[in-house]
């Protein structure tokens, strides 16, 4: 887990994207149960804090987020 992370929500992005490596806006809205517009605040600051990169549709664990 990115060290400083405090969000419950945003851990468990994390978390679900290091078991599934990669995942699309609506595999983590359906897999976690989150709604989108939450996803996106959330991946928003992780990819500006280095956490998550996103690959065409797919976002996936920066190399350096573990």
């Amino acid at each position: 887990m990115p060290a400083g992370l405090q969000s419950p929500r945003a851990k468990l992005v994390c978390l679900y994207l290091s078991t599934a490596e990669k995942a699309t806006i609506t595999e983590l809205q359906e897999q976690l149960d989150m709604k989108k517009i939450s996803l996106y605040s959330i991946l928003k600051t992780l990819q500006k804090r280095g956490v998550v990169s996103k690959d065409a549709d797919s976002y996936v664990l920066s190399n350096d987020a573990s």
